[in-house]
């Protein structure tokens, strides 16, 4: 059990090294101030606690099993990809932006993984790998929480790290520089998730 748990967040770490749409949008927020990253952070977070949940309780089958609701849902998921990535091109030749209220930046960090089918297989696929011989449902409750918990952990690290530096991040020169590469990510992440169903 204790060799799985330790593989497990292993595991569960160097994923979330992987960078993606998460990366690129509390790299935006954070030059907008640390509560915005935050927000957006936890939103995220709620949205793979949902996934890594469905998973563990088997329900996410469901979403495989639907060909009309998965690519529904990667559509929609691709667009608001889309949607944010021009938000951050505009952005980048305005003046600096306040910060949003932490609602928007929560909601936006929530509807980029929910509207991501992918997240949804990828926990089918992970989590079950590392359930030790006899383990129920239980322990993969249990895998989902840390798979949570250690996702969390490193995007807390990111946003402290980023934040140490955002009077840098906040020049007029480098914020452009930034709203543009997080706005081209976004859009090339949402391209990638219509033209690449699987």
């Amino acid at each position: 059990m204790w060799s799985n748990l330790a593989a497990f967040v292993t595991a569960s770490f160097l994923i979330a090294l992987s960078p993606g749409p998460g990366t690129a949008l509390v790299l935006r927020q954070s030059v907008r101030g640390r509560a915005s990253a935050l927000a957006t952070v936890f939103g995220m977070e709620v949205a793979v606690a949902a996934w890594a949940v469905a998973a563990a309780l088997g329900l996410s089958v469901l979403l495989t099993a639907s060909e009309v609701a998965y690519h529904a849902l990667r559509i929609t998921g691709a667009l608001f990809l889309v949607y944010l990535g021009v938000r951050a091109f505009r952005s980048a030749g305005l003046p600096p932006p306040e910060a949003p209220p932490t609602g928007h930046a929560f909601r936006a960090g929530l509807l980029v993984n929910l509207a991501n089918p992918k997240l949804g297989v990828f926990a089918i696929s992970f989590l079950p790998q590392f359930l030790p011989e006899g383990g129920g449902r239980g322990v993969l409750l249990l895998l989902a929480l840390v798979w949570v918990a250690v996702d969390t952990a490193w995007y807390l690290i990111v946003v402290g790290v980023l934040d140490r530096v955002r009077s840098r991040l906040a020049r007029a020169r480098v914020r452009r520089v930034l709203e543009r590469v997080s706005g081209g990510v976004l859009v090339a992440l949402g391209l990638r998730l219509v033209f690449d169903p699987r």
